[in-house]
């Protein structure tokens, strides 16, 4: 992507985020924007970085270990956020490498994570997915599973930061990022993890404190 373009789209970004942010009276500075890269080489990265981005989200633990250690050395103050599933045997590699876990959606991981902390001496926030559409084939605890979870997460001393959701194609996200919104207040979080391409507008005038913008910013993926 050149430069220009990169700038362009990640000023058009920014600014419905605080053209949405000024609609539900937030300060814009309360939004995160996450870039995700998954599926871009460093080639495709690197022109957004040069605009001024720093939060980049991925999907995969292996992809993201093949590009970014690179991007790194050459750009201070990057953060690295893994929106992907996460196994549980990838959970050191992830905590080396990301300085904030989006999927934590079960006990194993819970675990998993909290052993491969201990061990590393470093702690990236966490944020419990939660299977707000209650679908099947997606990732993330369930809604009535959540207090549960969010208790062992605790237990076992996981820096947690707040909820994410996906919430289900198709339909209108609004209703979702509310009740992930009501979720995260009843159990006196701060972050909520909500919004991609098609809904992050949304997602910030509810409430979302970090969305993950992907298509927005990079284009298709091939």
């Amino acid at each position: 992507m050149p430069s220009d373009d990169a700038s362009q789209q990640l000023a058009e970004v920014r600014t419905a985020i605080a053209r949405a942010a000024e609609l539900a009276s937030r300060k814009v500075e309360a939004v995160t924007l996450i870039a995700v890269s998954k599926m871009h080489d460093a080639d495709a990265i690197r022109p957004l970085i040069a605009a001024g981005q720093r939060a980049f989200g991925e999907n995969r633990v292996q992809e993201a270990a093949g590009k970014w250690p690179e991007l790194r050395e050459t750009t201070s103050g990057l953060a690295l956020h893994l929106v992907g599933q996460l196994q549980s045997n990838k959970a050191d590699e992830a905590v080396a490498l990301f300085d904030a876990i989006h999927s934590v959606d079960r006990l194993s991981l819970v675990t998993a994570l909290a052993h491969a902390m201990d061990r590393a001496g470093k702690r990236p926030l966490c944020f419990v997915q939660v299977n707000i559409g209650d679908e099947p084939q997606k990732g993330g605890c369930a809604v009535a599973a959540l207090p549960g979870l969010l208790a062992e997460a605790r237990a076992a001393d996981l820096p947690l930061a707040g909820l994410m959701c996906v919430p289900p194609a198709d339909l209108e996200p609004a209703p979702y990022f509310a009740l992930l919104a009501k979720l995260a207040r009843d159990h006196g979080l701060d972050c909520l993890s909500m919004g991609m391409s098609g809904d992050y507008e949304t997602a910030v005038t509810i409430g979302a404190t970090h969305v993950r913008v992907g298509t927005a910013l990079f284009g298709a993926r091939t």
